[in-house]
């Protein structure tokens, strides 16, 4: 995944300064706001960008950590 490093504002910023961060949200279309040196949320315009596109890996990796989720006790219980 590329970052702009100019849209990138650290969790301690964006919580002093959300409206600031909304503005460049706007301008730019994205902001990723990074927590402990990492991306952790990301604030996006969705007049400019109205979907958030995933990769198929991403796709499969939230449809398993749902499926996952949803039957844990199930899996423990074939798993013994």
């Amino acid at each position: 995944m590329m970052i702009d490093t100019n849209s990138i504002v650290t969790a301690t910023e964006a919580n002093q300064n959300f409206s600031r961060i909304a503005k460049m949200a706007e301008k730019k279309g994205r902001v990723y706001v990074f927590k402990n040196n990492r991306p952790k949320l990301l604030v996006i315009d969705l007049d400019t960008e109205p979907q958030i596109e995933l990769s198929e890996d991403e796709k499969f990796e939230i449809v398993t950590q749902r499926i996952l989720k949803e039957h844990l006790a199930a899996f423990k219980e074939l798993g013994k």
